[in-house]
Order: C-alpha cells, then structure tokens, then sequence
C-alpha cells in the first residue's frame, strides 16, 4: 500500500480498537481504511472476535477476504452497527468530501445503512469550508457523459472526466464513470448535492452530509475522538488498547 504518515496509522489503529466481538461493521475504502482492516484482522485473530464485515469495495472486499474476515453482502444484513471509512475532506458541521478513490457510490450507500458512522482521518483532512482542496467527486452513467458534464458545468463547475495515470477513463466498480467537479466556493454542502442530484445520468455525488457521528482524529501524537452533537446518542464503546 501507498506510505502513510504515523498520525494515520494511529488513528486507524484507535479505531479499530473500539469494535466489539459481535458487530457487524461498514468496511470502507482507501488506504485509511485499509489500515483498519488490518489492525481489525489482528484483532479478530488475537481475541477471537466475532465479527462480519460488508465491504465498500472490490478491493476492500479482496483485502478483508485475504486476512480472514468474515464478509456477507449488504443485502444479507438488516442493518450495520458502524460503518468505519475515511474522508478526503471533513468541515466543522461534520460535512464531508469523499470518493477521491472512486469508490463514492457504495460507501454512500453502506454508510447509510448503518446506525452509526466513524470517519478516520488526520488533521490535514480537516478545513474550515468543503473544496479548499478537493473537487467534489460526482459518480454518472457512461452513457451520454459529455452531456452529464455540460450540465455540471452550468452549475458552475469546472469539470473533468478521471482518468487512470496512463490516460484511460476511470470505471468505477459498478460500471460507472466519475466526473470531478470543482467550485469556486461550496458555501451549502446539502443544497449542492440536491443541484448535482438533479443533473440526469448523476448516480452518486462525493457530498456526504449527517454521514458521520463520530470523527476520529490522528495528530502528530495523539488521537482524538469528536462525537456530532447533532447525531443520535453514539455507541458506548469499550476502549480496548493496545
């Protein structure tokens, strides 16, 4: 995997270590997560916990398969008890930027089934309004793209199709493309994703919003947990260090 800084790694280390034998977890996707499913699966085999994931991703899928734990799909569950996955941005109202890995659409939908969602991130993935870094990932049909895109563009963005470092175009996991869309300024999370949302051949936008209850933070040499008032009473999770 992609070298990581000791703030990120702790931080999934931290979180790992609040799942609790018997939970079934979201498991998301990019390289903040996938150091969570590592620390997760040492967990599980050091402690014999019980647990079932149901993955974000092809490649979170394989990875979580080759440590030995245990998978079912999203439909064969009624709900999760967390879903654990990072953010590309997250602002102070817990708003985030997600989908940098292309993987916007089913993490949107896995983390909306579940009763509770943690975000793992460092401190540099925290701003003070959404964009500063980031366009905003929108996931769209293949079919008609070019029109998808001009209708993006009247909405203000400057658009791009992603492609793959040798040139060709990005396919998501669910046979999809993904326009990157960036604004001036994204002065309203909500209402900009209902505006994307209303483009035809939109799937999925990279705006999560009430999407996250509890942010994980890893500093230069600490880790901090940040529970959203705004979100339901969170999981009182045992804290078991290591």
């Amino acid at each position: 995997m992609a070298s990581v800084d000791s703030s990120q790694a702790e931080a999934a280390r931290f979180a790992a270590s609040l799942i609790e034998s018997g939970m079934t977890i979201g498991l998301g996707s990019g390289s903040t997560a996938e150091l969570f499913v590592r620390r997760l699966a040492e967990r599980i085999h050091d402690e014999n916990l019980r647990i079932v994931g149901v993955s974000t991703s092809v490649s979170t899928s394989e990875l979580a398969s080759s440590l030995g734990i245990t998978l079912a799909e999203l439909d064969d569950v009624a709900e999760l008890d967390l879903d654990i996955d990072g953010a590309d941005e997250v602002d102070p109202q817990f708003q985030m930027i997600k989908g940098r890995g292309g993987k916007l659409l089913r993490e949107k939908i896995v983390a909306a089934a579940a009763r509770q969602r943690m975000i793992v991130v460092t401190e540099a993935k925290r701003v003070d309004r959404l964009g500063r870094h980031f366009p905003v990932p929108v996931e769209v049909s293949s079919f008609g793209i070019s029109h998808t895109e001009r209708a993006l563009q009247a909405l203000g963005a400057q658009t791009s199709i992603r492609t793959d470092a040798d040139g060709s175009i990005v396919v998501t996991d669910g046979g999809n493309r993904i326009v990157d869309c960036r604004f001036v300024s994204i002065d309203d999370p909500l209402n900009l994703d209902i505006q994307l949302h209303r483009v035809p051949g939109v799937l999925e936008t990279g705006i999560f919003v009430g999407l996250c209850d509890i942010l994980i933070v890893g500093k230069r040499n600490d880790v901090v947990r940040i529970d959203n008032p705004a979100s339901k009473p969170p999981i009182a999770f045992h804290v078991k260090r290591s």
